[in-house]
């Protein structure tokens, strides 16, 4: 017979070959058990700068475009060195060719770039990128079918009127994101970030398309890019800068402050061109010339990480003085391929110590570019950002010819003393720029900004 169970009691039983226990113990009500406290919501966290830069109207537009028409200014020289000493044995003829288009593009895009400030980005960029792919195209067919020598140096003469297109993307964010100076500030780290990634990867493209398929591909791809890139980006009127037809200001090169930067653009490219140079020598004395270019891309990989870190951080202090410290970061760091090279003779050892050194290019060329938009007179940005391009090219000239000046009558390792010299030189017109920068009679010209 059943007996009753106190409420403390707890009955146990089997179940096949289960031992069951049940507890008899009265619960308390839900409603007596103690509440949880509620959690408290958390804080959204505020969008990085980055986030912040592309969630303006249209901006991942023509970012997107203007990328892919920026990937084959790494793809052009490489591809017209490879396309042309392959089919003529003479790599002094595809220097001079491309030497030619180097000239060409410094006399001709200043003018292109203030036909752009005049008109509009659309209707001059991309009559002049078709132009541009013409001359390609011309000169495709010229190694294809034999023609004379000088018909490739005009050829190629005639891409110089490819438009500056790094230097319409920075018009663009200027135009945007005009009194908001840390935004611009984000966009121009940014620019530079995409430079070094698209002459990172541009000469690895080429040669991979010329290696794979035929001398032609590089050049043939890189039209095709470059066209279709310009028309992406001219088709995003909403965020092209309006056009000046008449510029109150004077011409960028008269403007206070922009030739002591042009020449800054001048010692900096001298850098980029010798350290190319001498790093493909050094690797070939290491019998590792293949290797250059992976050394080579950590250089342009060390930029890149670097600009994007610059533009997540607020800038502090004057532009001008910030570049003074820029320049005496980078001609500490360009110091360390000369000792790598000297001390170890280690191919290895220099890869990281370019990869270091690299990490001040990028800064440096972000507050160069700043400094220029900020001293450009009103309405003519484009002009002034390519006269900057175009000194940097000039010393990237400069560079490859001294550099390889030295390497050939001295040796490779000391080739690394030019590039250590043209920051020093870079660094001293930083400091004429900082002195004088304060006066009235140099900043007459940057007041409007």
């Amino acid at each position: 017979m059943p007996q009753p169970t106190s409420p403390d009691t707890r009955l146990f039983t089997v179940t096949a070959d289960t031992l069951v226990a049940v507890d008899f113990t009265p619960r308390e009500p839900r409603e007596r058990r103690r509440p949880r406290t509620p959690r408290t919501p958390r804080t959204p966290r505020e969008p990085g700068p980055y986030r912040r830069l592309f969630a303006v109207p249209g901006a991942r537009a023509f970012t997107a475009g203007n990328l892919l028409a920026r990937l084959p200014m790494g793809m052009f020289g490489v591809s017209a060195i490879v396309m042309i000493a392959g089919s003529r044995g003479s790599y002094a003829l595809a220097g001079a060719v491309t030497a030619t288009g180097l000239a060409a593009t410094a006399v001709v895009a200043p003018w292109t770039a203030r036909l752009v400030d005049r008109h509009g980005q659309a209707r001059v960029a991309l009559p002049a990128t078709l132009f541009a792919v013409l001359g390609s195209l011309a000169l495709v067919l010229c190694v294809r079918y034999d023609a004379p020598d000088w018909t490739l140096l005009a050829a190629y003469a005639a891409t110089a009127t490819t438009p500056n297109t790094g230097g319409m993307s920075r018009a663009r964010w200027a135009h945007l994101l005009k009194g908001r100076p840390d935004a611009l500030h984000t966009a121009n780290s940014f620019e530079q970030a995409a430079d070094e990634l698209c002459f990172m990867l541009g000469p690895v493209l080429a040669a991979v398309l010329c290696g794979t398929f035929f001398p032609e591909a590089g050049t043939l791809t890189g039209a095709v890019l470059l066209l279709t890139g310009v028309a992406l980006f001219t088709a995003q009127r909403s965020t092209e800068p309006p056009a000046v037809r008449r510029a109150a200001g004077r011409a960028p090169l008269r403007a206070p402050g922009v030739r002591p930067l042009l020449l800054v653009c001048l010692a900096t490219g001298g850098v980029f061109g010798s350290l190319e140079v001498v790093t493909i020598a050094f690797a070939d004395g290491q019998g590792h010339r293949t290797a250059a270019g992976a050394v080579l891309a950590l250089q342009a990989a060390g930029s890149c990480v670097a600009g994007l870190l610059y533009g997540a951080v607020r800038p502090k202090g004057p532009a001008p003085s910030r570049l003074g410290w820029c320049l005496a970061g980078m001609t500490a760091l360009m110091t360390l391929p000369l000792l790598a090279a000297a001390l170890t003779g280690s191919l290895l050892v220099l890869a990281g110590a370019l990869l270091v050194a690299g990490m001040a290019t990028a800064p440096t060329m972000v507050t160069t570019m700043t400094l220029v938009q900020r001293y450009t007179p009103e309405g003519r940005l484009n002009e002034g950002m390519t006269l900057a391009v175009t000194g940097l090219l000039g010393g990237i000239a400069c560079g490859s010819a001294a550099g390889g000046w030295i390497v050939e009558h001295v040796s490779a390792t000391a080739g690394y003393g030019v590039p250590v010299a043209a920051a020093l030189t870079a660094f001293a017109v930083a400091g004429a720029l900082v002195t004088f920068g304060s006066s009235n009679r140099f900043m007459d010209g940057c007041r409007h900004h």
